[in-house]
């Protein structure tokens, strides 16, 4: 049987799929990338100071797509990973972003929110989607940020499986100075 060069990261798998997301066949690509720091592959370290601005966030394909996206960001080991009673907690959505384009092109309809590990080490999903329709999303947002559930969000706005994740991990950084 052949394998596809686009098979699922089995990294992704113990990490991401079960807690975030059903097991899907990534089929975009797209890159997320902080001043200092891209994620270019899973589980990458970076610190919350690092990531306190949002992200440029680029989908790659073609400018002359009518495919439009929806990215969702959540942490599932709030507040700590041994205790992720808030899981999944929700940082950032973003819809309508263009094939080819960047989420700055999309519509934020959940702010950006950094990380803010109180415990452990959280990983930061980012879950890509493609939508079917334009102005498919908006009109359901999520109540509020904790206990968000991004399978719920996708079922509720007609969203199928994810077309692509990336996600990343951070911890609190033990300073002296505040």
């Amino acid at each position: 049987m052949e394998t596809s060069a686009r098979s699922v990261d089995p990294l992704v798998v113990g990490k991401v799929i079960g807690d975030v997301l059903d097991m899907f066949v990534p089929v975009v690509d797209f890159t997320v990338e902080y001043a200092s720091k891209q994620i270019s592959n899973n589980g990458v370290e970076i610190k919350p100071a690092e990531a306190a601005q949002k992200p440029r966030v680029h989908i790659k394909g073609s400018l002359h797509s009518n495919n439009l996206y929806t990215l969702v960001m959540a942490d599932p080991d709030a507040p700590s990973p041994s205790e992720p009673t808030f899981r999944e907690w929700l940082h950032w959505i973003v819809t309508d972003i263009p094939e080819g384009g960047d989420a700055s092109q999309g519509r934020e309809m959940v702010e950006y929110m950094g990380p803010k590990p109180p415990a452990g080490i959280h990983r930061y999903v980012f879950t890509l989607f493609r939508q079917k329709e334009a102005e498919q999303v908006p009109h359901k947002p999520p109540q509020g940020r904790s206990n968000f559930k991004t399978r719920q969000f996708a079922s509720d706005n007609g969203l199928d499986l994810p077309v692509a994740a990336l996600y990343f991990n951070s911890q609190k950084e033990h300073a002296a100075h505040h």
